[in-house]
């Protein structure tokens, strides 16, 4: 029987978050894996239970009855961005979870995004300690603590219960040397059922790498509860030796660099290409960025020369009303400059996009939809304002939160607050931009019809112009109809 000191799990499960599910692109938990190798280099047996591809909290049970781990640890991927969202039905997973492993007679340890925020929850709900923040020394020193049976009130950065009262230790300060983690204990992962997923979408298999942790611009609706308003990086000696170990290791090139930023800090990028030339890698990746930092230097030639095969940037509005609002620091011409700078370089540019944040009315709402029209942008995301703790924008909205204050899935799309427009309106909002984008996407295809050998994808979106055309031209009525009702309730 191989018995463990401590057992590594998470709490987001693809398959109880439909939307991404459909996607079949999943990716290991890479927080989890980082806590999991630190704890090993210092001496403990650790395993680990990846609930990503699984369907039930129960199937944790056979596992821990196997291996008998004295400590259970929910340690969520701080670098997803799905877990920062504190989903409902990943919440209730977790506390399915906990109940299990504490019939069981372990120390149950919690270290996430939601438990940061809701400490008291996770407790209440029989954990017996909830780490807040950066988890990977905290844990180490409470766990040393557990198992030599000594007093923790003295470890920073957690929480509990003593007699009936909630015991919060001062915060931790953050580790500034990343490079003294050991790489990620991609080992413990089953590789091969990641792959067949990605396969089964028809997707290039890609791993997740973390550069960086936190972000230090100060968008108010953006959450950081675990790695904070810091912004520490690897060297890019140690990327590139991640990248390397991957590599030979899983045979993958292609990289989902996971950073809210990727390359703020001066010269990194420069020196990544370097490293990666050195060693004569050749990778593809994606990332996320601003489209102000993106402007700077060479910076895009040194990305498109490095591999660079798509960014993710933060676009949010075409209104600099609603841009400044959320103090997101960008312009929209910065938008139009970046989005065309990169194609020129022949990088896809995908948009994050977000509807319904204060004071938004059409006027606003119309010149997003037309900024994606013209600038035509090789992917969109559309979500609308959601209220995180710990956020300027959860406190100006928070005594609307009453009925309900979390996202069931990462498709919920509830409108929480009192916005313009009702859920019902936002909903309809995201599907009709979508259509407009696929609408305009064909068209400009169709137009280059003559001048260049299409490909079967841009074929295909010349076809479907025959539903995207008349579905919009309906949708845009139905959208009026609603925006005129609510505004006359006004």
């Amino acid at each position: 029987m191989n018995m463990l000191d401590v057992v590594f799990s998470h709490s987001y499960y693809y398959k109880f978050d439909p939307k991404q599910w459909k996607n079949k692109t999943p990716y290991p938990p890479l927080g989890t894996l980082y806590a999991a190798s630190f704890l090993r280099e210092n001496g403990y047996k650790v395993g680990l239970f990846d609930t990503n591809l699984l369907d039930n909290p129960q199937s944790i049970k056979p596992f821990l009855e196997t291996h008998k781990p004295k400590i259970f640890v929910i340690y969520d991927d701080g670098f997803n961005y799905l877990t920062k969202m504190c989903l409902t039905t990943m919440r209730e997973a977790a506390f399915k979870m906990i109940e299990i492993a504490k019939k069981l007679n372990c120390t149950v340890i919690v270290c996430s995004s939601d438990a940061t925020d809701h400490y008291e929850k996770y407790i209440g709900s029989g954990a017996d300690f909830v780490i807040k923040g950066e988890g990977e020394i905290t844990i180490k020193e409470l766990i040393d603590a557990k198992m030599s049976n000594t007093d923790v009130s003295n470890i920073k950065g957690i929480c509990f219960l003593k007699d009936d009262e909630f015991v919060m230790t001062p915060s931790r300060s953050v580790v500034k040397n990343l490079d003294e983690f050991t790489l990620p204990a991609w080992d413990l992962v089953d590789m091969d059922a990641y792959k067949t997923i990605w396969k089964q979408g028809g997707n290039t298999f890609t791993l997740n790498i973390a550069t960086t942790r936190g972000c230090p611009y100060k968008c108010n609706w953006c959450a950081k509860p675990i790695y904070g308003n810091r912004y520490n990086s690897h060297s890019p000696e140690y990327i590139v030796k991640h990248i390397e170990y991957l590599v030979k290791t899983y045979q993958v090139s292609r990289f989902w660099m996971c950073d809210d930023i990727f390359g703020l800090k001066p010269n990194w990028v420069q020196e990544f290409n370097l490293e990666l030339k050195k060693k004569n890698i050749k990778i593809k990746y994606f990332i996320q960025s601003r489209v102000d930092l993106l402007l700077k230097e060479d910076t895009i030639d040194v990305l498109a020369e490095s591999g660079l095969e798509e960014v993710w940037v933060g676009a949010e509005s075409a209104s600099q009303k609603i841009l400044d609002a959320m103090d997101k620091g960008t312009k929209v011409e910065e938008i139009y400059q970046a989005t065309r700078l990169l194609k020129e370089k022949n990088i896809k540019v995908a948009f994050f996009l977000q509807f319904g944040y204060l004071t938004e009315n059409q006027n606003d709402i119309q010149k997003t939809i037309q900024m994606v029209k013209e600038l035509l942008p090789d992917n969109i995301g559309i979500s609308v304002s959601y209220p995180l703790p710990g956020t300027q924008f959860y406190e100006k909205v928070k005594d609307d939160l009453k009925l309900k204050a979390n996202w069931k899935d990462s498709d919920d799309l509830d409108m929480m607050f009192q916005g313009t427009y009702s859920s019902n309106y936002y909903r309809k909002l995201q599907r009709f931009v979508h259509k407009e984008y696929r609408k305009s996407q064909g068209i400009h295809n169709l137009k280059q019809l003559f001048h260049s050998k299409p490909s079967v994808m841009k074929l295909k979106s010349i076809v479907k112009l025959g539903y995207y055309i008349p579905s919009s031209f309906v949708d845009n009525l139905k959208l009026k109809a609603l925006s005129t009702f609510q505004n006359s309730k006004l």
